[in-house]
């Protein structure tokens, strides 16, 4: 199958010129995609454009990923109502580096072939550019009124804009398309891609290289990701969900996918994995007949947090989930490392008590009912207990002359106490 046809089938083509086929059929292309340096990792927005780089990169094309250093000083205006924060050179140098370690897990940028990634930055060929420079070199081959047909220009000038447009921002265009020019010129790119709402910025790259140097070259779009209910993709209640393990953990992570439902499950799997066509098809066929076992959505889960952490950070997601619901054994709690744990017991109630206390012993029917508020009471603690429904740290609490002290601290801080099959309660020892 052609990289076209695969993009087709997993429903990742949106817009493309006439001619780009052709061009991909005929010789290796080099193709880039442009990253937003704004922050030192990824966001699961990022990985269409990436999943798309990859595609290119098996297919046997050049995928070349723009760290957009100099249009992370200005800011798109594309769906954006107002201009975004710029950032130093120093920030810019850091969060790219970030990126590349990200992108490694997903491009070959090492191997000694033809198509081997490339990684560059805008900054690097935009900072000697003088502003005379660039309105005579470039600002004079493309017209305000080419410019001004733009939606993402259009948008802001209209009349539902209250904020209008900076002469920075109405620039960004050509920058953008003097980077395709650039890239065109120097690494023999011949295909810019993006998503649906980029169209306007890599039509002038297009046109940009047609005009300054007579060549041809193309653009391909992927469609804008949006949830089956129209809320926005990538988000939570929390934020974005981040390939950093640090920014959302990798238990996170996996659940974000885990939670996805039917609909999105069944065109996620296409967009953000590298399975097969037969693999889905039967994978699909499985889930529309037995939808309450949720198999693509952990098929879905296991193989994006496979691929952005690791098999084991999905097997310790796996086994956290088995904790939460119900399933877990004490061994596995105490094997959870604390940003996963954290992240399992994220927004039960949570008590403290000093560690000194909890050093000398405490009775359980006062940890629980006087220490800490766990229970209202200490004869609906007694009851509980005696009725087989209390754990600590997962196991049954049968004797409340119990004493609890440090030993009962998973890393050495926590104890989870537990009532019935579903409320959790944090005990934090300080």
């Amino acid at each position: 199958m052609s990289f076209v046809q695969e993009l087709k089938w997993r429903g990742m083509l949106h817009d493309i010129m006439p001619g780009t086929e052709e061009q991909l059929e005929k010789e290796l292309t080099a193709a880039y995609v442009g990253i937003d340096p704004t922050a030192d990792s990824l966001h699961i927005g990022h990985l269409v454009g990436v999943m798309m780089l990859k595609h290119l990169q098996s297919a046997g094309h050049q995928p070349i990923a723009l760290i957009g250093g100099a249009t992370g000083m200005i800011g798109d205006p594309s769906g954006k109502s107002q201009e975004r924060n710029l950032l130093d050179e120093p920030t810019l140098r850091h969060n790219q580096e970030c990126i590349k370690a990200q992108l490694a897990k997903f491009l070959d940028f090492e191997s000694n072939v033809d198509n081997v990634a490339l990684l560059v930055n805008n900054y690097d060929w935009m900072k000697e550019f003088s502003f005379l420079d660039f309105i005579r070199d470039v600002g004079k081959r493309i017209t305000v009124n080419y410019m001004m047909a733009k939606d993402s220009v259009k948008k802001r000038l209209g009349e539902e804009s209250k904020s209008g447009m900076s002469f920075t921002e109405f620039t960004y265009q050509l920058v953008q398309g003097y980077d395709f020019y650039h890239l065109f010129k120097n690494n023999n790119c011949r295909l810019q891609m993006g998503g649906s709402d980029q169209w306007g910025n890599i039509t002038t790259g297009t046109e940009l290289i047609r005009r300054m140097d007579g060549g041809e070259a193309f653009a391909l779009t992927c469609p804008l990701i949006t949830k089956a209910d129209g809320t926005k993709f990538g988000k939570t209640e929390s934020g974005n969900v981040w390939l950093d393990p640090e920014r959302t953990s990798p238990y996170a992570f996996f659940q974000f996918w885990l939670n996805t439902s039917d609909e999105d499950a069944e065109r996620y799997i296409k967009i953000f994995t590298m399975l097969p066509k037969e693999e889905i098809d039967a994978l699909v066929a499985a889930h529309q007949e037995a939808p309450h076992a949720r198999s693509l959505q952990k098929k879905l889960a296991e193989e994006v947090t496979v691929m952005v952490h690791s098999r084991e950070e999905y097997e310790m997601a796996v086994e956290a989930s088995q904790i939460l619901f119900g399933k877990g054994t004490a061994e596995q709690l105490r094997k959870l490392n604390e940003s996963t744990f954290l992240a399992v017991f994220e927004g039960v109630p949570q008590f403290n008590v000093a560690k000194e206390e909890l050093a000398a012993g405490i009775n359980v029917i006062d940890l629980l009912a006087e220490k800490t508020a766990v229970f209202p009471s200490k004869g609906e603690l007694r009851r509980t207990i005696k009725g087989n429904g209390l754990s600590i740290n997962k196991e049954k609490i049968n004797n409340p002359d119990l004493i609890v002290n440090n030993d009962f601290l998973i890393g050495n801080k926590y104890i989870l106490a537990q009532k019935g099959k579903k409320n959790y309660y944090l005990i934090i020892a300080e």
